[in-house]
C-alpha cells in the first residue's frame, strides 16, 4: 500500500465521483482509477460500487476508511513534524553538562541558541564527566560539555575545545596562605582536605601531592560545589576547584603551582555519528560564544593553522 493511493481512495470517497476525485488530486482520471484498483487488489475486493452516477462506497470501502484517514493524517503530521525538526522550528535537544561547570559559564550560549534559533528546545542534565560519557556512546545524548577524568580523552569520542582553567587552593578568605600568590602542596601540609566527589582530577591529583610533600586528612566529600564552598568558608579545611567555580564572597583561591593542574572543558560528540540539526546549530553558536572572555579554544587553533597558510 502506498500513500499516494491512500489519498486517491479519500478523494473519492468524498467526491463519490472518480473526475472530481482526479482533478482534486492533480493526476490523470486513469492514473487514479489505476492506484484504487491497485488497492483494491491488496485489499481484498472493491472499495466502491460504480453505478453510472451513483458512486458510492462499498462494505469494505466503509469499513477500512476510518483507517486509511488516520493512516494518511498520522503521516501527514509525521512529515510536518519531522520539517519542523529539520527546519529547527520546534526541536528539542538534550545538552549534557559536567555537573562541576558554574552556569555562568553557558549563559551565553544558552542566550545565543534561544535569540538566533528560538524553535530549539533546550533540556539541560548535569551529571559526572564519566557518565555523560557513557550516556554519549550508548546513545541517550548527542552532545555534552564537559573535561575528561584527568583529561584522559575516548578515542570514540570527539572534542571541540571551549576553554582552559587552572584549578586553584580555596581557602577562607582570611587565612595566612591567602597572601601568597601561589600555593605548593607542602604549604598544605595539616590542613583538612575538602574533597569534590566529582573532581576532575580525582584519584590523580592525590598521588601527586604526596611526591609533592603533602599528607592531608580528607574531612568531608561532597557531590556539590556550592557545599565545599561553604565549608571552606566555615573554616573546616580547604578545597581544590576550577577557578570559574569559586564563587563565595568569604572565600578565596590561589593557583597550585609545582605542580599546576588545568581542565580543557570540550563540546563532546561521539566520533563519526550523523547528529541532528539542532546539535548542528549548538556547535555554531558554542563556536561564536566567548567562553571565560575569549574565544573557543577550537576556533582559536583553527585559526592559528590557517595564518601561515595565507602568509605563504
Amino acid at each position: 500500500m502506498e500513500m499516494h493511493q491512500v489519498r486517491y481512495f479519500l478523494a473519492v470517497a468524498e467526491e463519490l465521483n472518480f473526475t472530481r476525485a482526479a482533478e482534486r488530486c492533480n493526476v490523470a482520471q486513469p492514473s487514479l482509477t489505476r492506484a484504487i484498483k491497485l488497492l483494491e487488489g491488496e485489499l481484498g475486493g472493491p472499495l466502491f460500487n460504480r453505478e453510472r452516477a451513483n458512486t458510492h462506497l462499498s462494505e469494505l470501502g466503509r469499513m477500512v476508511k476510518p483507517y486509511l484517514e488516520q493512516v494518511y493524517e498520522q503521516t501527514r503530521e509525521a512529515k510536518r513534524q519531522a520539517l519542523d525538526f529539520v527546519n529547527l522550528k520546534k526541536t528539542m535537544l538534550k545538552l549534557g553538562v559536567m555537573c562541576t561547570i558554574a552556569p555562568d559559564q553557558l549563559v551565553d550560549l544558552v542566550c545565543a541558541i534561544q535569540s538566533r534559533n528560538p524553535g530549539i528546545e533546550l533540556e539541560i542534565m548535569d551529571s559526572s564527566a564519566e557518565k555523560l560519557e557513557e550516556r554519549l556512546i550508548e546513545g541517550d545524548l548527542e552532545v555534552a560539555i564537559h573535561c575528561p577524568a584527568a583529561n584522559q580523552k575516548d578515542e570514540r569520542l570527539h572534542y571541540m575545545p571551549l576553554y582552559r582553567e587552572q584549578f586553584l587552593v580555596v581557602l577562607p578568605a582570611e587565612h595566612p596562605l591567602a597572601a601568597k600568590n601561589g600555593i605548593r602542596p607542602g604549604d598544605l601540609k595539616g590542613l583538612r582536605y575538602l574533597n569534590r566527589i566529582n573532581c576532575e582530577f580525582n584519584g590523580y591529583a592525590g598521588a601527586l601531592w604526596k611526591e609533592h610533600g603533602l599528607t592531608c586528612e580528607t574531612a568531608y566529600r561532597s557531590e556539590r560545589d556550592d557545599w565545599i564552598l561553604a565549608m571552606v568558608a566555615s573554616g573546616l579545611g580547604f578545597g581544590f576547584m576550577p577557578g570559574s567555580s569559586v564563587s563565595h564572597p568569604r572565600v578565596i583561591g590561589r593557583p597550585m603551582i609545582d605542580p599546576e593542574f588545568w581542565r580543557e572543558v570540550s563540546l563532546v560528540t561521539v566520533r563519526g555519528r550523523p547528529h541532528s540539526p539542532g546539535v548542528g546549530a549548538l556547535v555554531r553558536e558554542a563556536m561564536r560564544s566567548r567562553w571565560l572572555g575569549r574565544t573557543a579554544l577550537a576556533v582559536e587553533t583553527e585559526q592559528g593553522a590557517e595564518e601561515p597558510a595565507a602568509s605563504q
